[in-house]
């Protein structure tokens, strides 16, 4: 994944000695910032994912030398490279005074001045997302109008972020929401060509209605964003907190190893492959076989008991719906590289117990063809005849969103949301049917697998999803 989206990019007219670089990971809808002083050398790295060889290559690119890694805020969709990259450059990491860390870290306060010798970044606090957050102004000189603003999950382009994922923690989506008001109100107060860096796009789960695009400008957001349009406290709050997508089950295990000393990223080390014997023996022992092709591989054949994650989709974000933090893994996949990718991946939202690896899973079930199994995939024809034969002994569960749930929903379908599937899988009855639909077919073939590994006797999913004819 690459920075920089588009060639005419505005963050490529910045005036010197500025510079910004934006590194947007689409797999997690997730932008990382370079902001640098090209006179002087120095530069900030701002929500860097863990693993940081592209950081730290844009930053010899750029000739700049980073010695403060700021995280704007505790982010619950991804583990932050903030100790990876401290340790690979010695800067000192730095966090908005209300959080606390349990590594050594620096506290922002708010209007402090990052001075890079020329380049400024000015803290803002701006709590509502987490009581934590800030934002980072960023002026190409003392005294020169703000160039950007690094909003981090306060203002998104299109949304602002949610201020419901504290609600675990004993911090309540109101009174978050109350402070997120005034925290977007005090951004607008920028002036309007001030461009928009946030710390996430489109598909991110830490919002409703985020745009695909990844830069905007305070005046654009200020005539576009729905959050944005004037409104008092009360229609602010009910506006933010209601409607929200349902957050992966990862992200509290995310938010608290945010704040918390742990290992670093293991990039190097190859994993173990291993027989079938030893497969077993890790699942034995609570592991997960979590197979990374591409769907209609894993549903033309696969080890039964295996879970599917398709790496050519948000694969983090959906294994870590699936499967419970902390859970060994047996990666399952269709060959060395794609082995490496799904530990990475795995890593970025600090799932590491990574116990080894099923590198060629066809040649497995080549020698062990009585371990095979197949995915029940059905069109919309054969779901009417099933659900006309075996009427209300049929489970059909809904997997989507509550708002894809709401724009177009299956009639006679449970809706138990991928993201919460797993911690409600005791609503269903393992002895009965299970016929999975969702969008397009992805995520119930996930959820099919989940629930096959969980021993549901009968599973199948819907071709096409809910948009199929005749659905």
């Amino acid at each position: 994944m690459s920075s920089l989206p588009a060639d005419r990019s505005p963050l490529d007219q910045l005036p010197d000695p500025l510079v910004i670089r934006q590194l947007y990971l689409g797999c997690l809808s997730q932008a990382s910032y370079l902001v640098g002083d090209r006179r002087t050398g120095r530069a900030v790295a701002v929500d860097p994912r863990r693993d940081v060889d592209e950081m730290l290559a844009v930053a010899r690119e750029e000739g700049v030398t980073i010695e403060l890694v700021v995280d704007t805020h505790f982010h619950a969709d991804f583990l932050a490279g903030h100790l990876e990259l401290a340790a690979a450059t010695g800067a000192t990491i730095a966090v908005g005074s209300r959080g606390r860390t349990e590594y050594p870290s620096r506290p922002l306060e708010d209007g402090e001045v990052i001075d890079l010798g020329g380049v400024q970044l000015e803290v803002l606090h701006t709590p509502g997302h987490t009581p934590e957050s800030i934002s980072l102004v960023v002026r190409p000189a003392p005294g020169a109008e703000p160039a950007a603003v690094l909003t981090g999950d306060t203002l998104f382009i299109g949304d602002v972020g949610r201020p419901d994922l504290l609600a675990s923690f004993g911090v309540s989506a109101r009174e978050l929401a109350t402070e997120l008001h005034r925290s977007v109100r005090r951004l607008m107060e920028l002036p309007d060509d001030t461009l928009v860096l946030p710390a996430h796009g489109a598909g991110s789960a830490c919002g409703k209605a985020l745009s695909t695009e990844t830069v905007s400008t305070i005046g654009e957001q200020r005539r576009t964003n729905h959050a944005l349009r004037p409104m008092g406290v009360e229609e602010f709050v009910a506006l933010v907190t209601e409607g929200q997508p349902e957050a992966p089950g990862y992200f509290g295990y995310d938010a608290v190893l945010n704040r918390a000393d742990h290992p670093l990223l293991d990039r190097d080390g190859e994993l173990p492959d291993l027989d079938l014997d030893a497969v077993d023996r890790a699942v034995a022992d609570g592991a997960v076989v979590l197979d990374v092709r591409p769907t209609a591989e894993f549903a033309a054949g696969h080890l039964a008991g295996s879970i599917n994650v398709s790496l050519d989709g948000r694969y983090a974000e959906q294994a870590g719906s699936v499967i419970a933090p902390g859970t060994p893994v047996v990666v399952a996949g269709g060959g060395r590289a794609a082995v490496r990718e799904a530990r990475i991946r795995l890593g970025r939202i600090g799932f590491d117990d990574v116990v080894g690896a099923i590198v060629d899973v066809e040649a497995l079930l080549v020698a062990h063809p009585e371990r095979a199994a197949r995915l029940s995939r059905l069109t919309a024809d054969e779901l009417a005849r099933r659900r006309s034969a075996l009427g209300d002994r049929l489970q059909l569960v809904d997997v989507r969103t509550g708002g894809e749930v709401a724009e177009a929903p299956v009639e006679g379908a449970v809706h138990l949301p991928l993201a919460r599937l797993r911690e409600r899988l005791g609503e269903l009855d393992p002895s009965a049917p299970v016929v999975l639909v969702c969008a397009s077919g992805t995520r119930s073939a996930i959820a099919s697998s989940v629930l096959r590994a969980e021993g549901f006797a009968d599973v199948s999913d819907l071709l096409g999803g809910a948009a199929a004819p005749g659905v």
